[in-house]
């Protein structure tokens, strides 16, 4: 593993063990040149997954893309990390058990949705309004509607 501080192509593991939810290996790593400490993650990767986005481009799935989309939609919300990664985890245990090798990025986007409105409702919206595109602010309200969220999450927003 190359230490991400110096460049070095080697570095020890000092520690390994399980993760909290038991889908990864933590791992304390040495820098012998440089001294610096890091900690990696190694998962279970079942396929590769490719993305078909709306474009009609192809891409590899990206855990770190999916964290990185729902960190903002849930940035500020009083919501456990540990229950966001259990979310996490639960999603691309999902994408990788389907079967499919391809999937479309609807299918990603879905589930993150469903996902969301169980965790957190304003997170919900903040995602939905990316994932669909809003324009104005009428596409909120039209969408708080439909979803019988015009009710509580207004007043969060």
């Amino acid at each position: 593993m190359r230490c991400p501080f110096c460049g070095h192509a080697e570095s020890q593991v000092k520690d390994s063990r399980p993760s909290e939810d038991g889908a990864a290996i933590r791992r304390r790593r040495m820098c012998p040149e440089c001294g610096g400490r890091f900690t990696t993650f190694e998962r279970v990767q079942l396929r590769e997954l490719i993305i078909h986005k709306r474009s009609g481009r192809r891409s590899p799935f990206d855990r770190d893309k999916l964290v990185r989309s729902i960190s903002l939609a849930m940035q500020k919300r009083p919501v456990d990390p540990e229950r966001v990664e259990r979310m996490i985890n639960g999603i691309v245990r999902q994408l990788e058990s389907m079967g499919e090798t391809e999937l479309p990025s609807s299918t990603v986007g879905e589930m993150v949705m469903k996902a969301l409105k169980s965790l957190d409702d304003v997170a919900y919206v903040r995602y939905a309004s990316v994932y669909r595109d809003f324009k104005e602010t009428g596409d909120f309200a039209k969408f708080l509607t439909e979803e019988g969220l015009s009710d509580g999450v207004e007043e969060e927003l």
